[in-house]
């Protein structure tokens, strides 16, 4: 039985993955991707380090990114909830260059029946996720770009963000292309919405890194 009480959830994967099969932590550089929808569920992630965004890609051609995944959290877990065994249904793809820990389902299928604590863990892990995901659906609904990006920015202070004397830093480095892509929007328009928010004294950028002098007052630019 894994313990799990005032253990970190890292160490309990680690734990999980170190039985009969031996732990897999692999790599993957930004862009590139983890699984594609309708690949087989053979194994729960753990994310490492970076970041990781799951999508939705619908007839259409059109990809609608759902969340961005922070360091600590699990995913590919789709058949565990639904006690089904399911192709993937999102496409994961590495935001950053991620480190994940990965295990079969199988082991961890057996170590939620067997520890009551770990399900507790997991499901907390998952409800911030969801929250994320209806928050990312709201920011979608917005027909204007510029409350869009907005939006998209307030959500990354939440999970990624960092208190510094001048606001709060998003701790991604975010291409004007990454950010595009995950609001449905264009480079150049980004470039342009980033451009006036700047000049309007809302945010800064260093190094790809954007900082929010004040997320109530941003959120109150397309209120």
């Amino acid at each position: 039985m894994v313990a799990t009480q005032d253990k970190p959830l890292a160490d309990v994967f680690r734990q999980l993955s170190g039985g009969v099969f031996p732990p897999m932590v692999e790599a993957f550089e930004r862009g590139k991707t983890i699984f594609f929808p309708g690949d087989p569920a053979e194994r729960v992630y753990f994310l490492l380090k970076g970041a990781v965004k799951l999508s939705r890609v619908y007839e259409a051609g059109e990809e609608i990114t759902v969340a961005l995944l922070r360091e600590n959290s699990v995913f590919g877990v789709l058949s565990l909830i639904t006690g089904q065994r399911a192709d993937r249904f999102y496409h994961a793809v590495a935001f950053t260059p991620v480190e994940l820990l990965s295990i079969p389902i199988e082991q961890v299928e057996k170590a939620l029946k067997d520890n009551p604590d770990l399900s507790m863990l997991m499901l907390k892990g998952l409800s911030s996720r969801i929250l994320q995901t209806e928050m990312m659906i709201e920011t979608l609904a917005h027909r204007d770009m510029g409350s869009r990006l907005v939006s998209f920015l307030l959500i990354l202070c939440r999970d990624f963000g960092v208190p510094t004397s001048d606001g709060i830093m998003i701790d991604l480095k975010l291409s004007h292309q990454a950010i595009a892509e995950a609001i449905g929007s264009t480079r150049v328009t980004v470039t342009r919405l980033l451009g006036d928010l700047r000049t309007d004294n809302m945010i800064s950028i260093h190094k790809k890194k954007i900082t929010v002098y004040n997320p109530v007052a941003l959120s109150q630019q397309f209120t």
